[in-house]
């Protein structure tokens, strides 16, 4: 057995364990459609015996109820022709209509699973993508990840609701027609069988060579919807450095590439469907003709012969059709192995202890250690944050400062050394836990395409509105928020795109303060603030002090000064520790800082009152 048979098994299970509860709705709608072309095939027969009682002369012998459908067509007498006639044509509508009654139960119950098992299947694949861990997320494809869950679903939705029915009903059509072949005409039936392996071993060719060429139109399809998400979600940096030609260039490229495969594929299509209407056609002409001679020496009656070429047309172009069947079922194999790879990927495991009390904040990092990759960012990193103390961390960019969040996070895991919230080694707490007590804010904070509102409620859906009011007063949002139009319910739009990168943070700000954590990590939040706000915000985080552990992490010598523990990072390393008053009358990094710091300050002063003495 190959390789690529044996995970072609591998994604059939895959998408099988997801049909439990759906299975009874598959079964339901084949056994309906079976009912149907019962209904179905009896017309042609009574069609045939009609033709066959015409042609022989034989009186009309009506059944009880037929002989007014008879007079209804031809009066008060009863010629043999036309009552035989009106059976067939009333007969046929009657079998039609009631097939058609069971072709529609079959399309309620196909739909009803397939839409079913899609909706699952979409929601247990965004469920894993939102558990995957940060380094998932570092190399994955934004763009890709959406075409799975879109269009990849979409492909297996009308694999389910089409092509699994139309397998079903291609072999019901063998079944149930067959043995009337064979019933009518051992020798046409043969015959009408004659090309139907050359169809088959035709589309199982034309199958495997569709696997392949949709892989690279998937993956085609995947890198034109990158290009899109990257174009849409940066269109104010395409546009300030007057990118759209460059863009548009790189679209078209993609674009060009993905109409290619395209084209590949509707080609190879092209010229299965033209092969296979060539076989059908011979199929019908050659019983059109060798039922025609036999007809001719009497050893087949017409209305056989019209049986057997209503039959055939039933059948053949239904397994003709199986190409574009198996072309689909080899789309679906694709989609299905591009889902199977996310969800093999292992997610965050939230196995660990999930303490119920709340956390007080004491934070103990003793010989840590951390890469990303070579180099190392941390190296043997070791200090203390008493509960409701601040803590600030100043370094150059690379110094690891970020990186000390992202380890208390468990965004990523450390191997060396040990990291402690209170009692607790961190790698042992369950994540939602660990996550659940702190509360950050980025330098990049984003919000959702919602209300204001909706944005400060995400990390506490209970909160009360003074709460909220609150929370927006110390970080000193509240009345920007009341100048809006709409107050709180005012809309921000994706990404938070109609405020500025000072209002962005504060409501981020405000958004952390209002979950109310015991600890609270600020990642460079007040780098978009000016100094008179940034005071402020510091002075109410001041009144918090006792009331949660805070993690500083800065540029500024303002935003830190007020902290009980500085500690200068360099290289993963802690060149400096101690507060304010320590550290800038010691010579070091920390003082020439407070030096140019200060004297760019005062150079600012200076101007300022110039420009005022000017005046």
């Amino acid at each position: 057995m190959t390789e690529e048979v044996v995970n072609d098994r591998k994604k059939a299970r895959l998408l099988w364990t997801h049909t439990e509860g759906y299975r009874g709705a598959f079964g339901m709608a084949i056994l309906a459609m079976a009912i149907a072309y019962v209904f179905m095939f009896g017309a042609p027969l009574l069609a045939a015996f009609s033709i066959d009682a015409i042609r022989a002369g034989e009186e009309f012998s009506p059944a009880p109820g037929t002989i007014l459908i008879a007079q209804f067509f031809s009066g008060n007498d009863i010629p043999g022709m036309m009552a035989y006639l009106a059976l067939a044509a009333t007969g046929t509508i009657l079998l039609t209509a009631i097939a058609g009654g069971f072709l529609y139960l079959r399309g309620r119950y196909i739909a009803f699973a397939s839409e079913g098992i899609v909706r699952r299947l979409r929601d247990r694949l965004f469920d894993h993508i939102e558990h995957l861990p940060s380094t998932f997320h570092d190399t994955a494809d934004t763009g890709d990840l959406v075409q799975r869950c879109t269009s990849d679903m979409e492909t297996i939705r009308v694999f389910l609701s089409g092509q699994v029915i139309e397998i079903s009903r291609a072999f019901l059509m063998l079944i149930v027609v067959l043995p009337i072949l064979f019933a009518l005409d051992a020798r046409m039936a043969w015959l009408s069988l004659t090309t139907l392996p050359l169809l088959l071993i035709a589309a199982i060719f034309f199958f495997q060579r569709v696997k392949k060429i949709f892989e690279s139109v998937d993956k085609a399809e995947a890198e034109l919807t990158t290009v899109i998400q990257e174009n849409l979600t940066g269109i104010r940096v395409v546009r300030a450095f007057a990118r759209q030609e460059f863009e548009i260039e790189k679209f078209a490229l993609k674009n060009k590439t993905f109409r290619d495969h395209n084209n590949r594929l509707i080609g190879l299509m092209g010229i299965y469907y033209g092969f296979s209407d060539i076989v059908c056609l011979g199929q019908i002409g050659l019983l059109l003709i060798v039922g025609g001679l036999w007809v001719m020496d009497g050893t087949l009656t017409v209305g056989t012969l019209f049986a057997f070429l209503t039959y055939e047309g039933m059948i053949i172009w239904p397994i003709r059709h199986m190409g574009r069947v198996l072309t689909d079922s080899g789309k679906a194999i694709v989609s299905i192995g591009r889902l199977a790879e996310i969800l093999s990927e292992p997610i965050e495991s939230q196995n660990e202890v999930a303490p119920s009390n709340r956390l007080k904040g004491r934070i103990e990092f003793r010989d840590v250690s951390f890469a990303y990759a070579n180099p190392r960012i941390l190296n043997n990193l070791s200090f203390t944050v008493e509960p409701g103390e601040t803590l600030a961390l100043l370094g150059p960019p690379g110094s690891g400062k970020s990186t000390i969040a992202q380890l208390l996070l468990r965004l990523y895991d450390y191997h060396n050394g040990s990291i402690r919230l209170d009692d607790h080694e961190l790698n042992t707490l369950n994540r939602k836990y660990v996550r659940s007590q702190i509360s950050i804010v980025l330098q990049e904070p984003f919000l959702y395409s919602n209300t204001i509102e909706g944005n400060l409620k995400i990390g506490r859906l209970d909160a009360t509105f003074e709460e909220i009011k609150q929370a927006a007063m110390d970080a000193c949002i509240f009345d920007s928020i009341e100048r809006f139009p709409r107050g709180f319910d005012s809309q921000v739009g994706e990404r938070g795109v109609t405020l500025s990168g000072g209002q962005r943070q504060r409501i981020a700000l405000a958004r952390a303060l209002l979950k109310a954590p015991p600890i609270l990590i600020l990642d460079d939040a007040l780098s978009a603030v000016d100094t008179d706000t940034e005071s402020q915000i510091l002075g109410a985080l001041k009144n918090r002090r006792h009331h949660q552990t805070t993690i500083i992490v800065a540029h500024r010598l303002s935003t830190v000064m007020h902290a009980d523990k500085i500690l200068m990072l360099h290289d993963g390393e802690i060149i400096q520790r101690g507060n304010h008053e320590s550290l800038s009358r010691v010579k070091g990094v920390y003082q020439r800082l407070c030096s140019i710091q200060g004297a760019i300050q005062d150079q600012i002063q200076h101007d300022i009152e110039e420009v005022r003495d000017h005046d």
